[in-house]
């Protein structure tokens, strides 16, 4: 999916080398479904990603992404359709949990009630603040639930395209995560606990920023069930700021999506690279785009959980 692309501008999506299935909300419902819960971790791109989940799952192409039942006339005016999505005006009111669905409009949901849940949690940058990671732990559970979790991560551009903020922002949120839920690490050494590691690590940087680097996560060499995604960024588009066009221009975006997902991997975590997606896509600011492009994206994502062997968790 990651290496497809256009026939010209705004042109069908096509993905390279695999099938990816356009699936009907109906089946969307019974793939989340197979999960207790859909943790999304990131920026405004993972905010447009839950946003087009909840399009396809509310079956509402003109306010699904958007908290709508308290739309003013005017919200309801500027906000939709493709413009649930621009950022400055609309996607901040976007809907971050499922659950506030099924608490405000439930009638909305195509999906059975109680059988969803999917949320966002939003991280921009490292290093990354105490109450983000706190809120975090607390949508864990210390033993293990009756079906799986996944985990969905993005993040980039808030530190510039930065390889190493992002490695460690990652393993932050790794290591937070198995900390709180131990059972996604069937054979989790505990005499290598990550509050131990992270202690020393702590001390020997003296700092957040320090901590992590040159440490070798340990869960790229445990086996247990905990399925994980990575998402890098958008390609530039024209509308880009030229003050960007070095440091997160498409050179720099390309480099960076090629290094991630190096590093995805040695951690355990697959990688879906959106460039060639958005190369020629539409964008309301050189960075985001716009409806179409964000449910192909979803699609994306709903075509890797689809493939996750939950029968092993």
């Amino acid at each position: 999916m990651s290496s497809g692309g256009r026939i010209g501008h705004d042109a069908p999506y096509m993905p390279r080398g695999c099938d990816m299935r356009w699936f009907s909300s109906e089946e969307i419902c019974e793939i989340l479904a197979r999960f207790e819960k859909v943790i999304i971790v990131g920026d405004s791109m993972m905010r447009h990603v839950i946003g087009s989940l909840n399009v396809l799952i509310r079956k509402d192409l003109g306010y699904g992404a958007v908290t709508d039942w308290n739309f003013s006339s005017e919200e309801r005016k500027e906000c939709f359709c493709n413009y649930q999505f621009n950022v400055k005006a609309c996607s901040i009111q976007g809907i971050f949990k499922t659950a506030d669905v099924i608490k405000n409009d439930p009638s909305s949901l195509s999906c059975p009630a109680d059988t969803v849940d999917v949320m966002i949690e939003q991280m921009i940058r490292f290093p990354i603040a105490p109450e983000e990671l706190t809120r975090l732990r607390d949508l864990l559970p210390s033993s293990k639930p009756s079906r799986p979790y996944a985990f969905i991560y993005g993040h980039g551009l808030w530190n510039n395209l930065d390889l190493q903020a992002t490695l460690d922002w990652l393993d932050l949120i790794l290591d937070t995560t198995v900390s709180a839920a131990p059972w996604l690490q069937t054979d989790y050494p505990s005499s290598q606990s990550v509050d131990n590691i992270r202690n020393v690590a702590s001390k020997r940087s003296g700092n957040q920023e320090g901590a992590l680097k040159g440490f070798s996560w340990p869960g790229k060499r445990l086996n247990g069930f905990w399925p994980r995604l990575f998402l890098t960024p958008n390609a530039a588009g024209k509308e880009k700021p030229d003050e960007w066009l070095v440091t997160q221009g498409n050179k720099a975006l390309t480099i960076f999506e090629e290094s991630v997902k190096e590093e995805a991997a040695r951690r355990g975590v697959e990688h879906l690279g959106t460039y060639n997606m958005s190369i020629q896509s539409n964008k309301f600011d050189g960075v985001h785009v716009d409806l179409k492009g964000n449910l192909i994206k979803a699609m994306m994502v709903l075509n890797w959980l689809n493939m996750l062997e939950v029968e092993n968790f």
